[in-house]
C-alpha cells in the first residue's frame, strides 16, 4: 500500500493518498472490529479476524492505487512490456533506499532494548511505559507527514542546483515537526491524564505513565526533529547520516541501560535514559544535515535525486 502511495507522493499528488490510506485506516477499525469481536451473522474470530481486517483494508488500498497509476491518471505510467532496469537508475535507488532501510530497524531494535531492560521493574511499569510509547508513535504521524512532504520538493530543488532552497525547506521542515511535535508532547507532560485516561484505571499503570510521559513526553520535539531530517536527507540523497545518528542513538541506549542496570537505578532513571536519548537523537540528526554537503556532483548537472527521479522521466 505504502509503495504506490509513495509513488503519487512523488509526483505531487499528496491528497488522494493520503485520502485512501485515512479511509483503509478507518476501515481496518470497523473490518477488524466484525471480524474479531463477531457481528450479527459473522461469527467471532478473535485475532485472527483482526489480522484479517487490516489485510483485506491495506490490500484494497493497494490495488485501487496501483490501478490509478497503472490506468495513466497519475503523471507517470509504469511501462509493463519491454520492461528493462537501468543499473544506473537501480544503483541510485539503492544507494538511498537500502541505506535508509536501516534507520527503521534500529529504531525498533532501540525500543525492544529498552523494553526488555525496563522488564524487571514488572507489568505495571512496562505497561506505563508501552502507554506513552503509544503517544511517541502517534505524534510521529505528524513529522512523518512534513518529513515525506519535504522529499519531492527538496530533490526537485538539488536537482536544479538550489542547494540553498533545498536546506530551506529542510529546516522550515525540521521547525514544523519539532515545534508541532514538542508543543502536544509538552501539554500532554503537564496534563497526562488527558492520555492515559484513554487506556486504562489502574492505579499503578497510571502512576508509571504520567512519570514517564512527564519525563519523556516534551523530548518527543526531537524525535519530530529526527524523523523530518531523516526524509529531507532522503530528498538530497545524502542520508547516511542521519541513519548513524540512529545508530548512536542505539548504543547510547545500550551502552546506559547496562551501566544502569549494574548500579540498581530505578524506573525513573531509565525513563530519563529514553528521554535523554532523543535530544541525542535529533541533535546528531540536525548536526549531519549541516555538516553534509548536499551540492551535486560536477559533471553530471541535471542531476535528479532518486527521491524524485521518477517525476521527471
Amino acid at each position: 500500500m505504502n509503495k504506490p502511495g509513495a509513488i503519487l507522493r512523488g509526483t505531487g499528488n499528496m491528497k488522494l493518498p493520503s485520502l485512501i490510506i485515512l479511509t483503509s485506516a478507518v476501515c481496518q477499525i470497523i473490518l477488524g472490529g466484525i471480524l474479531g469481536l463477531g457481528l450479527g451473522p459473522v461469527p467471532q474470530f478473535g485475532m485472527r479476524g483482526v489480522a484479517a481486517g487490516t489485510l483485506i483494508a491495506f490490500s484494497i488500498s493497494g490495488t485501487i492505487m496501483a490501478w490509478y497509476i497503472f490506468s495513466g491518471r497519475a503523471r507517470v505510467k509504469p511501462v509493463a512490456r519491454g520492461l528493462k532496469i537501468q543499473r544506473g537508475m537501480l544503483f541510485d535507488i539503492l544507494k538511498v533506499g537500502a541505506v535508509s532501510c536501516f534507520s527503521p530497524l534500529q529504531s525498533v531494535l532501540t525500543i525492544t532494548i529498552f523494553t526488555h531492560m525496563l522488564a524487571q521493574f514488572g507489568t505495571e511499569i512496562l505497561a506505563g511505559y508501552g502507554i506513552g510509547a503509544r503517544l511517541e508513535f502517534m505524534l510521529t504521524s505528524i513529522a512523518f507527514a512534513v518529513g515525506i512532504a519535504s522529499v519531492p520538493m527538496i530533490g526537485m530543488a538539488i536537482g536544479a542546483e538550489r542547494v540553498v532552497r533545498a536546506r530551506r525547506i529542510a529546516w522550515t521542515a525540521g521547525c514544523v515537526s519539532f515545534v508541532s511535535v514538542g508543543l502536544v508532547g509538552t501539554i500532554i507532560a503537564i496534563s497526562p491524564d488527558l492520555w492515559v485516561d484513554i487506556f486504562t484505571k489502574d492505579a499503578g499503570v497510571r502512576a508509571a505513565s504520567r512519570q514517564y510521559l512527564s519525563t519523556a513526553a516534551p523530548m518527543y520535539a526531537f524525535i519530530g526533529l529526527s524523523i523530518s531530517m531523516y526524509f529531507s536527507s532522503q530528498g538530497a540523497a545524502k542520508v547516511l547520516g542521519p541513519v548513524f545518528a540512529q545508530t548512536a542513538r542505539l548504543l547510547f541506549v545500550a551502552a546506559g541501560g547496562w551501566w544502569l542496570s549494574t548500579h540498581n537505578a530505578t524506573a525513573a532513571n531509565f525513563f530519563a535514559l529514553a528521554a535523554a536519548s532523543m535530544v541525542v537523537l535529533g541533535v546528531l540528526s540536525a548536526a549531519t544535515v549541516i555538516l553534509t554537503r548536499w551540492e551535486p556532483k560536477r559533471g553530471r548537472p541535471t542531476e535528479i535525486s532518486p527521491a524524485v527521479s521518477g517525476v521527471v522521466d
